[in-house]
């Protein structure tokens, strides 16, 4: 699926687009998944909006600015559990992290026409803090991502500056990492971005008349541990791929709500 090249290029620059990871069938039965959880989940009274907040957008414009999402959605569709353990991104997470990958969550991002929220620069590291830093996000695109419906950005090489400083911890300083900074990803439906959650990355906001659906499963090594209790959630530590060296298991607290 990719080539010594492209391992290459994720280690030096902590990101790596890759082509055609899922077909259009397997596009077309996620976008069904996507759609059916928005739909339970507001009979159910749990759909969310979520918003950012802060000073890289006038308080006027973020009142016009949403972003949906859910986690755990493997959870709630089977097609999700499919795709996080497909082959092809066996076969890439094998390379970029190594033989023994284990899921730490997964989760759905929807960014809606004219008012999809921007995403502002940060690293994923303060929400999951772990010892050998080879937690990785991967986004697979529902819909073609261009800078127009607010595709990522990501800055190359960021990862090897280690964990920054977050304004709340959710952030970084818009004016010294504007989104502009970064490189777009601009992607097609079907492609899937990995990138470091050391990696500085963010979105503008979706300006189209289109809906940009993403979702994203977070991996890591079975061997890299985390350092403290936060984000435990169900599911995690289940194995995509090779073997779990360490016999054990996580039980995280939870309530049925």
């Amino acid at each position: 699926m990719i080539t010594a090249q492209d391992v290459e290029f994720y280690k030096e620059n902590g990101y790596l687009l890759v082509k055609g990871v899922f077909n259009k069938a397997e596009i077309l039965e996620m976008r069904k998944a996507v759609d059916g959880i928005i739909d339970r989940a507001a009979k159910a009274k749990m759909d969310h909006n979520a918003q950012w907040q802060g000073d890289f957008l006038p308080p006027e414009e973020l009142k016009k600015l949403v972003l949906k999402g859910f986690h755990d959605v493997h959870y709630h569709d089977a097609s999700f559990l499919r795709a996080l353990t497909h082959p092809n991104m066996a076969a890439v997470l094998s390379q970029i992290i190594g033989p023994n990958v284990q899921l730490h969550h997964s989760k759905m991002l929807v960014k809606p026409p004219e008012n999809g929220a921007a995403f502002p620069m940060h690293q994923d590291y303060p929400y999951f803090p772990h010892e050998q830093h080879t937690m990785l996000a991967a986004s697979v695109h529902l819909d073609d991502a261009d800078l127009e419906n607010g595709c990522l950005h990501v800055i190359p090489g960021s990862h090897k500056e280690g964990a920054l400083q977050h304004v709340g911890r959710h952030y970084l300083n818009a004016k010294e990492y504007p989104v502009s900074d970064g490189v777009p990803c601009i992607a097609e439906a079907g492609d899937v971005l990995f990138f470091n959650y050391l990696t500085i990355h963010g979105s503008p906001a979706n300006r189209s008349e289109r809906t940009r659906r993403n979702v994203l499963f977070q991996y890591r090594s079975a061997s890299d541990f985390p350092t403290n209790k936060e984000h435990f959630d169900w599911g995690m530590g289940l194995m995509v791929c090779g073997e779990n060296p360490h016999f054990n298991k996580v039980k995280p607290e939870y309530a049925i709500l």
